[in-house]
């Protein structure tokens, strides 16, 4: 038996991560290349998938992430960032975003090579997410622009064209309002501390100053010297306003905890007032008005309203991340143990849907055509009578390819026992199903890190118990399984609903559109979204300080918005509890051990090409 050739690939991924470890300076880094999104952490890199083949495209996207990741680590200092991070959720990802272009600018200028690998990055990454084709400014990330236009200035690079597009949207507004700050961004390029000053800066200037938070460069007021030891640690561009900040404290020296939290938000309303005060003193140009700075993002695209106390403690994770290797594989026997019973008749519902979906793909033609393949089965009839004209066939196009399937999985306490276990099993057989027949299947779960809202609760209790704060408890999102992994590769990850202490609470409505992003960021150009819950969301931290139907409402939303986009095809399943008070395509089965049969025949619906069919077989009737 011949031993199969070597990946024509593997020299080139050897050398790719040879030089990685170079140029971050860290030989100790693992790299590693995978079908998974690409990603960083403590102890290395993973990079993009390079096939045998060896496309251009997928080179030149490798070497432009790993270069990516490579300066960063080698530039980036992970303490001297949290230390100026913002709180607010935008002007975190403006300073992220800045950050990350300071350190492929200075990159660029000792390495000229990186600047061409990291544009093809940056141009997939913009292609991918569609800035091309935006038009009005309102739809362009603000930290994304930020950051394309700090690596611009920076660089003196044209961006591609994707990325040229949003930067474009958001540039007269950035420059008007940070022309100043802007303009010291050479001098302080290669200075983490200094930059990450500025960008603070540049963030104020654009109008998020109550997202900053305390300002680190401020002395505490209680400790005796503490001014006169920041100041002589300062750099001489920030003695100014060094100089002022010393001089609040000493004017409040018994200022307390409380107003120190509030002191950003106090400067930011002061800078305000004095803005208005030379507003009326100046006169405007005839039908001008002065340029105010955009309303921050809201926390939902369904419902504007929607609030949510704090974003920082929560998470969205794979599964791989929440348990080591052995208890992953552990849990998962135990899956399996439960699976057994049930073998037979899971079986037989799989193949029974593999067979409808198969039956999609068959190959179906035209014939009798003047042109396309020439017809061998009916050349008979030529042989018999010479007269007879050839007869051509044509391939049918099938609706069937290019199609993503998403479970978005309740991982609530509720769930607990059968239900989960049931949820679990029926993941699984349809994840390898579908497969099997081509199509792209994501598992996904949703809970909260904790019961009683967890940290969240806890700075909320911290910082005066604010009425009506919005969501109030840390979100977990799980990643199962991503579209584009490998179901083999995966596979241990569903045992983790097995996991004691993983079902908490449930918030419905963020899980959905946080689902719903995932899915409009695919490139397949059909995507369904299968919801499996038990009932309507439910998180007593949120609901004690909230109107009753505060989730309630949020979900019916998102729902709405999902179905009024028509973008992706929602179905939902309930378990024991009727949801077709919210999904307008719904079924509620009674007893869990319905729940494989209900997600096989709901899916097998959806691929019938008859909509008569599809609407009998699905059985689905709307919310009254």
């Amino acid at each position: 038996m011949t031993k199969p050739t070597d990946n024509p690939a593997d020299p080139f991924k050897k050398a790719l991560a040879e030089a990685t470890k170079t140029m971050a300076n860290d030989p100790d880094m693992t790299v590693t290349y995978s079908v998974d999104p690409a990603g960083m952490n403590k102890e290395g890199v993973r990079l993009p998938q390079v096939s045998r083949r060896m496309t251009r495209e997928e080179v030149l996207l490798a070497r432009g992430t790993a270069d990516a990741f490579a300066l960063r680590r080698k530039f980036h200092n992970e303490s001297t960032a949290a230390k100026y991070a913002p709180t607010g959720a935008l002007a975190r990802e403006i300073y992220e975003a800045m950050e990350t272009a300071r350190c492929e600018a200075v990159g660029a200028r000792a390495m000229p090579g990186t600047a061409g690998n990291i544009d093809a990055k940056i141009a997939w990454e913009a292609d991918r997410k569609g800035y091309g084709q935006i038009v009005n400014q309102a739809d362009a990330p603000l930290s994304v622009a930020a950051g394309y236009l700090v690596r611009s200035l920076a660089t003196g690079r044209n961006l591609p064209a994707s990325a040229e597009n949003i930067m474009n949207l958001w540039r007269g507004f950035i420059e008007q309002q940070a022309s100043e700050t802007l303009d010291n961004i050479d001098h302080v390029l290669a200075d983490q501390s200094a930059f990450a000053r500025l960008a603070r800066k540049m963030i104020a200037d654009l109008g998020y100053g109550d997202q900053l938070g305390d300002d680190p460069d401020q002395p505490d007021p209680l400790d005796d010297g503490a001014d006169d030891d920041a100041q002589d640690q300062d750099s001489p561009d920030d003695a100014g306003s060094q100089e002022e900040e010393t001089d609040e404290s000493d004017a409040s020296p018994e200022q307390s905890q409380e107003d120190q939290d509030d002191q950003s938000q106090a400067q930011v309303t002061m800078e305000d007032s004095a803005d208005m005060e030379q507003g009326d003193e100046a006169e405007l140009p005839e039908g001008e008005a002065p340029l105010e700075p955009p309303a921050p993002a809201p926390y939902s695209d369904a419902d504007p309203h929607y609030t949510v106390f704090t974003t920082d403690f929560d998470e969205e994770i794979r599964a791989e991340e929440l348990a080591e290797p052995a208890e992953l594989e552990r849990l998962r026997a135990y899956l399996d143990q439960q699976l057994e019973p049930l073998k037979g008749a899971v079986s037989r519902l799989a193949n029974k849907l593999q067979r409808r979906l198969q039956a999609q793909q068959n190959r179906s033609w035209l014939f009798d055509l003047e042109e396309g393949t020439l017809d061998a089965g009916r050349l008979a009839r030529v042989v018999a009578n010479p007269t007879t004209p050839l007869s051509f066939k044509q391939e049918k196009d099938t609706e069937f390819r290019d199609t993503c399937v998403t479970l978005l999985l309740d991982n609530s306490g509720s769930m607990r026992g059968r239900p989960i276990s049931i949820a679990a099993i029926c993941a699984d057989v349809l994840a390898r199903t579908l497969e099997r027949c081509s199509v792209k299947v994501e598992i996904l779960g949703f809970t909260t890190r904790a019961w009683k809202g967890g940290q969240s609760r806890e700075r909320w209790l911290a910082q005066g118990r604010h009425q009506q704060p919005g969501r109030l408890n840390d979100l977990r999102h799980i990643i199962y399984k991503s579209a584009d992994a490998p179901w083999r590769r995966v596979r241990p990850n569903l045992g983790l609903m097995m996991k004691e202490g993983l079902l908490k609470e449930n918030i419905d409505g963020e899980a959905l559109e946080w689902a719903h992003r995932r899915m409009m960021a695919r490139p397949e150009a059909r995507r369904i979204l299968m919801v499996i819950s038990d009932g309507a969301p439910v998180d007593d931290s949120t609901l004690s300080v909230n109107p009753a139907n505060f989730l309630e409402k949020h979900l019916r939303d998102v729902i709405a918005m999902v179905e009024r986009k028509k973008a992706v095809e929602l179905i939902a399943i309930g378990i024991g509890h009727d949801v077709t008070r919210y999904y307008q395509r719904a079924v509620t089965i009674t007893d869990v051990e319905q729940l494989a049969g209900a997600m096989t025949e709901q899916l097998a619906g959806l691929f019938d090409t008859d909509p008569r069919k599809r609407a009998r077989s699905m059985g689905l009737r709307k919310a009254g």
